[in-house]
């Protein structure tokens, strides 16, 4: 059976929150107190949309994209869709489910009528930085910033082209 993407469904809400900061901690790219918040799935689900890749009935990849503002928008203006906490189970890794989920975040960006898509990424998350250059995005270093003093994410954009 082939990788599904769709919108996570309120009982995967779990296995998406595990997933995701299990990957931002195991990776470094996260420490505890901000794992609370990539735990927080319901959050996101009521401010944006989080889209699951579901291979057997089990969760192997996820990604917010926040279509109209809100609390997971931070670097976005009107039009423009902003991509958050894409990860992929280490075991799912090297199938492209990353590609298809930034892909299906473009597709309901555009559905939405947004101009531009923006992420932000750290330093650190190159295999990450591959799947946005190889689907268009180039880095936008003047939208480049700072959640914590310690820590600067990398912007990224990928401009859809007038609605």
């Amino acid at each position: 059976m082939a990788t599904q993407i769709r919108h996570a469904r309120p009982e995967e809400h779990p296995a998406v929150a595990d997933l995701t900061a299990s990957v931002y901690l195991d990776e470094g790219w996260s420490d505890e107190d901000y794992a609370q918040v990539l735990r927080d799935v319901p959050d996101r689900a009521a401010h944006a949309d989080v889209l699951v890749a579901v291979d057997a009935d089990h969760v192997v990849g996820a990604v917010t994209v926040a279509l109209h503002g809100g609390p997971y928008a931070e670097l976005a203006g009107p039009g423009e869709a902003v991509v958050r906490m894409l990860v992929v189970d280490r075991a799912a890794r090297g199938r492209r489910i990353g590609e298809a989920l930034v892909r299906a975040c473009l597709d309901l960006a555009r559905g939405a009528g947004c101009r531009r898509v923006l992420l932000s990424t750290q330093r650190e998350m190159r295999a990450a930085h591959s799947v946005y250059e190889r689907l268009g995005f180039v880095r936008a270093p003047e939208l480049d910033w700072r959640p914590v003093p310690e820590l600067l994410l990398l912007a990224y954009a990928l401009d859809l082209g007038p609605v």
